[in-house]
């Protein structure tokens, strides 16, 4: 590996990553790192790798992480400038090939994808992001570029291949990817896809509706359940293909899934810190394990498809008077085949039904707003109307009854991932999925 990263030592490897944004594991310390492969996507100055490389935790674990360096002068991040991003979508237009040391990165483009057929010019970092970096070029193009990898065909690319494939009209159309193909493993690195200009996400038109016109966001909630509902019909509706077709679960299936939710419950709530806003849902762990068994009691719990996996408010688009579903890598705290596992399309619109109660308290954490009286109400009725009007009800259990518990569970389940994410992240805002699991359970 010298050879072609003759500047690349551990300890510098280690400093750069952890200086990254975009580095996960901020809060632990990190004992090593090695590089596992590398290729030279530009060997002439100014020079331009791509790295893989481990990082070691004192606990045994580690991490892979794909870096796009400039190593000429020490070790900087190439994505500082735009130049670096166009030059892998000049090899995705190309179905380029490249050598690594012990694999290839290898560039695919998507036969008559439009975007690709014209020259690049400007080119802008997409500052919000956390986990990934984008870069948008010319507000008609974004490549996103995946930092913390897994071994592995990521989700989101598998979907959006699926979907851009069928034509489905409310995504950005996936123009291309790139990957590494190896002996240590194989893993998606990069998606290029539309850009969709003019748009604001969800989250960010709820905030801003609850403060100049509420009713105006309820009234585009209907539409939302339309086009989720047509997702999930599409997803659902590939019986040649065995990673898309619908399948009954089996007494495994639910098994495995319910053991899953358990302890992941059981994780959570032998954590719980013993802060005041914590009280409502201190020592009801197992009530809540409870209640989540209940899963493997319904009998039918409908069909189980492809979904997208991590659904909200942050992840759909509103631009020229329609919706559009981005992001479709799943949680990312959930490992890469948990994502893939086929679930019931409840899962999705659960997600969803708690992001509305999220914008409701968020809109008085952020803008001391008072969401007005029945609003989360109503805009889970909107939604859940337009998306029973649409999807293909033999995806769903049969009865009003069982539909209804089914989502309680997964709204439930949801709560308790949100719980997580808030004692990590944002213990400000715990008291939203604690409000969340003390409603569910007395439902």
């Amino acid at each position: 590996m010298s050879a072609v990263l003759p500047s690349l030592d551990e300890a510098a490897l280690v400093e750069h990553v952890c200086a990254q944004r975009w580095f996960g594991a901020k809060s632990r310390e990190v004992v090593g790192a090695t590089v596992l492969d590398a290729a030279a996507l530009r060997e002439i100055d100014p020079q331009l790798f791509v790295v893989l490389a481990e990082l070691r935790y004192p606990e045994g674990t580690h991490d892979l992480y794909q870096l796009l360096i400039g190593a000429d002068a020490g070790i900087h991040d190439a994505l500082a400038d735009d130049a670096t991003a166009r030059e892998i979508v000049h090899l995705i237009r190309r179905g380029a090939k490249v050598a690594a040391t012990e694999g290839a990165v290898e560039f695919q483009a998507v036969p008559g994808f439009a975007g690709l057929g014209r020259e690049l010019y400007t080119g802008r970092r997409v500052e919000s992001e956390q986990s990934n970096t984008s870069v948008v070029f010319d507000e008609e193009l974004i490549l996103k570029i995946f930092r913390r990898l897994e071994p592995g065909l990521n989700p989101e690319l598998e979907l959006l291949r699926f979907l851009t494939e069928r034509a489905f009209p409310h995504i950005p159309p996936l123009g291309g990817w790139y990957a590494y193909i190896g002996r240590p493993f194989e893993a998606t690195l990069g998606i290029l896809q539309s850009f969709v200009p003019g748009a604001i996400d969800g989250w960010e038109l709820a905030l801003r509706e609850l403060e100049r016109s509420p009713e105006g966001f309820l009234s585009r909630l209907r539409r939302l359940g339309e086009v989720t509902g047509a997702l999930h019909t599409t997803l659902g509706g590939e019986e040649a293909d065995p990673a898309f077709c619908a399948e009954e679960p089996s007494a495994e299936s639910l098994a495995l899934l319910t053991a899953t939710i358990d302890d992941e419950i059981e994780n959570v709530f032998a954590e719980l810190p013993a802060v005041a806003a914590l009280e409502p849902i201190a020592g009801r762990g197992e009530e809540v394990r409870e209640r989540l068994r209940g899963l493997a009691q319904l009998g039918t719990i409908g069909k189980i498809i492809r979904h997208h996996g991590d659904y909200h408010l942050g992840q759909v688009l509103w631009a020229s008077g329609d919706w559009t579903i981005i992001d479709f890598e799943g949680e990312p705290a959930r490992a890469l085949p948990e994502r893939r596992r086929k679930r019931s399309p409840l899962r999705d619109v659960a997600g969803m039904l708690r992001s509305f109660a999220y914008a409701a308290s968020a809109a008085e954490i952020l803008r001391g707003l008072d969401a007005p009286p029945g609003w989360e109400q109503r805009a889970r009725a909107e939604f859940l109307d337009g998306y029973m009007g649409t999807v293909d009800h033999a995806l769903l259990p049969s009865g009003e009854e069982a539909l209804a518990k089914l989502l309680a569970i997964f709204e439930l389940e949801k709560a308790v991932y949100e719980l997580r994410y808030e004692l990590d992240n944002r213990p400000d805002w715990v008291s939203i999925p604690v409000a969340g699991i003390v409603r569910l359970l007395a439902a």
